[in-house]
């Protein structure tokens, strides 16, 4: 982790530390999650969705690129309250019409205000986006790339652990044991170019050979500020540890070798000031064992991979009425960098093509509560010596309720 980027986050967090001046309580946002968990009205059933539908043009320098029109996302929320310390909530996504997948499905048992207990398929607390992922709560028509590269999201896992705020400290907690990505199913799973992403098991009949630990905590005492820093550790699943005989040391040190070692960490921060706004994270990963994972699998996956993103927005209706009101035209700008081979092992080559940088510039037009319309311009482009830039239009709405 370059010492330029550390600073740079240290300068920015200090520069709001010292400028802050919005009330404290926007600092905690909801999630869909969180807002059923919290529902303590008269009736015990909440029904949410949230829905993104997206067109995105490439803008290619050597190529002509067709324009792709999706309902990327259509999400069905369902959350029961068996009592006031009792909730269940899951999260069923259709993507891209065709696709059914389960994003969350977990029991929250609230023992007392400041500990609760969850357990069933919970998204691992990394980063902004992979928790509060509603199209409402992010701007840009597209998630950051970092959070599909590197965290990778959506990332969830089956497993339990516990949950709480401490409000006089302005904290919240997440500790989870959960199962880890799998890495070998026959085959190898995990690759250069977008790390950890294909091994994420999402529920589908996962299998665990090692327990993995996830953590953050989030601290909301500053006004306008919330910051978070999270972390995650253990080891990848191997098919090869089914049936193995205990004596067999050959197969054990061959599954051994179709798994590596994952340790990430991450800083994250979401503040605002009236009208303007700003967010940022930085990820690591470091991944032991890849020598040997790489030469068991034929596959070129990295040792180390490193992103970050800053982004800076102002809200433009505030500079022509002083009155509170729910709509909200958002110009901002997002300097993205992240880099799947940050290092290597021995015997695989440093894709520089890997090293990538993405800056997107918009408007996120806020007509209601949860509507949103959005327009942004991205300009991709890598550290390869055969780097093409690439630009992309993209145009899109986004609704939660």
């Amino acid at each position: 982790m370059s010492l330029r980027i550390s600073l740079l986050f240290l300068f920015i967090v200090s520069s709001i530390l010292a400028h802050t001046q919005q009330d404290s309580l926007q600092n905690a946002p909801l999630n869909m999650a969180l807002s059923i968990v919290n529902n303590k009205d008269g009736h015990p059933l909440t029904v949410g969705v949230y829905a993104q539908i997206d067109y995105n043009q490439g803008i290619g320098n050597s190529f002509r690129e067709n324009g792709s029109l999706d309902v990327h996302r259509l999400v069905n929320f369902l959350g029961y309250r068996f009592n006031d310390k009792t909730h269940f909530v899951t999260e069923i996504e259709f993507e891209h019409v065709n696709e059914v997948t389960v994003e969350q499905a977990f029991l929250n048992y609230a023992i007392r205000p400041s500990l609760s207990v969850r357990a069933g398929l919970m998204l691992i607390p990394m980063g902004i986006v992979n928790e509060y992922h509603e199209p409402t709560t992010f701007n840009g028509v597209e998630r950051p790339n970092l959070d599909a590269k590197i965290i990778p999201t959506t990332w969830r896992e089956i497993g339990v652990g516990l949950f709480g705020r401490v409000n006089e400290a302005s904290l919240s907690y997440q500790v989870y044991v959960v199962n880890g990505f799998l890495s070998y199913n026959g085959n190898g799973v995990l690759r250069g170019d977008d790390g950890l992403r294909k091994g994420r098991q999402k529920g589908a009949q996962s299998i665990i050979s090692h327990p993995n630990f996830s953590a953050k905590v989030d601290h909301y005492g500053i006004r306008g500020l919330k910051m978070g820093i999270a972390g995650y550790a253990g080891r990848s699943q191997s098919t090869l540890y089914g049936q193995i005989d205990l004596q067999d040391e050959a197969g054990r040190m061959q599954a051994d070798s179709s798994t590596v070692g994952v340790l990430m960490t991450g800083f994250d921060f979401r503040y605002r000031n009236k009208g303007f706004m700003s967010r940022g994270q930085i990820i690591y990963s470091k991944l032991s064992d890849t020598r040997a994972y790489n030469a068991y699998t034929g596959s070129d996956l990295g040792s180390e991979m490193l992103g970050y993103y800053f982004e800076l927005g102002y809200d433009l209706l505030t500079l022509f009425t002083k009155k509170q009101e729910v709509k909200e035209l958002i110009l901002f700008s997002r300097y993205e960098n992240y880099d799947t081979h940050h290092q290597v092992a021995e015997g695989i080559q440093r894709n520089n093509a890997f090293n990538r940088t993405d800056i997107t510039t918009g408007l996120t037009f806020r007509v209601a509560k949860g509507a949103v319309f959005k327009g942004d311009y991205q300009y991709f482009t890598n550290r390869s010596s055969s780097n093409d830039p690439l630009g992309q239009l993209n145009l899109g709405i986004g609704v939660w309720f």
